[in-house]
């Protein structure tokens, strides 16, 4: 069994479990909200069942993002995981809308609850198994990379914490006979709606393409910049399609008179080390040429600070001079604080006053990692 059977097969067992213990809290919950006619136990109780479904749905997109690569979807079906979780998150906003308006309802028409000591015990049981529940799916959830899992846990721990606001409710009214029964119907409904709004932003996020782990976009320039000929990585692009399968891109920055038969040696030794040690797919490795000479040398650490000393200006690459066309080219890589267009007339126009000889090609780069 591979790696990614491995981790199908947990996140299965997983969600299996969440499905027998929230349908079981469900059916009691639902069983001492009707008998009591409590709105706030009977919402909690629809609250693990949208759980169950919840992790139903996990099941499928985990099933599904495991299918083999075909050719419609030659870079398999990984993100399929990434549409199961906003489906997820969907149902629980749903929920929670459902629960504020049947809780209005009864602010408008109250009707008095009424409890039983074994009413107050199933519902104390019911916290602590969300609890356990919710700890568990969580940490399964992040040891798997599963975002579906993790909010899942996430979203039990958050009902763990509104079945104690019902007990405490049920108790209140047992022993003072205050009751804050729609009141606290709102509140839970208003944390549901909140987790559901949390889980679809954080969703969309991964749809959209977030900015590159940090860590990971470290190690695999450390990687490439140990090698003795590399001089610098830059560019580094990773693409996301589904949880543990990473796709990128990178320049390397080498020395002018590096023949292509050792570039191909190098390029290929990348390509491994990089997998081996982060688990990413290095799809192609670009390359900058970097002049040898002290003439140029000097000329690129000149126009370095000209460009540097911009606040918006983070990194200066690709720098090569072209003498016998006379052309000077390089990349700058500018913040989201100014615009691009903006950027390149400033530094132009800046070089051109200490090296007006030179016809300039600079390319702006995106601010895309840390």
């Amino acid at each position: 069994m591979n790696d990614q059977q491995q981790r199908q097969k947990v996140i299965v067992r997983t969600s299996l479990i969440g499905i027998a213990v929230n349908i079981l809290l469900a059916a009691f919950k639902a069983g001492v909200g009707l008998l009591s006619n409590s709105i706030a136990v009977i919402l909690d109780a629809v609250n693990n069942l949208s759980d169950a479904l919840s992790s139903v749905i996990t099941i499928f997109g985990a099933k599904l993002a495991g299918r083999k690569p075909d050719k419609d979807h030659p870079l398999g079906h990984g993100r399929i995981e990434y549409i199961s979780a906003l489906i997820v998150a969907a149902i629980v906003m749903y929920a929670g809308i459902t629960s504020l308006v049947e809780s209005v309802k009864k602010i408008i028409d109250p009707q008095k609850p009424d409890y039983s000591t074994i009413s107050l015990v199933i519902i104390g049981v019911a916290v602590l198994a969300k609890i356990l529940l919710g700890r568990y799916v969580k940490k399964t959830g992040e040891k798997t990379h599963s975002g579906a899992l993790v909010a899942s846990g996430t979203d039990a721990l958050s009902d763990a914490a509104l079945s104690l606001a019902v007990l405490l409710t049920a108790l209140l009214y047992t022993f003072k006979g205050i009751s804050l029964e729609a009141y606290v119907g709102v509140v839970i409904s208003g944390f549901i709606i909140k987790a559901g709004y949390e889980m679809i932003s954080d969703t969309v996020k991964d749809i959209l393409g977030r900015r590159a782990n940090v860590e990971v976009s470290n190690k695999i320039k450390e990687i490439i910049s140990e090698e003795p000929d590399v001089l610098g990585a830059y560019d580094l692009f990773i693409h996301d399609y589904g949880p543990d399968k990473a796709y990128a891109s990178v320049h390397v920055e080498l020395p002018d008179n590096m023949t292509v038969d050792k570039v191909d040696v190098l390029t290929r030794k990348l390509t491994d080390r990089v997998y081996r040690e982060t688990g990413v797919i290095l799809t192609g490795v670009g390359v900058y040429s970097r002049n040898t000479d002290a003439k140029a040398e000097r000329i690129r650490r000149d126009i370095e600070k000209i460009v540097m000393a911009h606040e918006w200006a983070l990194q200066m690459h690709g720098f090569y001079i072209d003498e016998e066309r006379k052309i000077i080219r390089f990349d700058v890589v500018m913040s989201f604080d100014v615009s691009h267009s903006e950027g390149i007339k400033t530094i132009c126009e800046e070089v051109k006053e200490i090296y007006p000889e030179y016809d300039l090609v600079i390319v702006p780069d995106i601010d895309i990692t840390d």
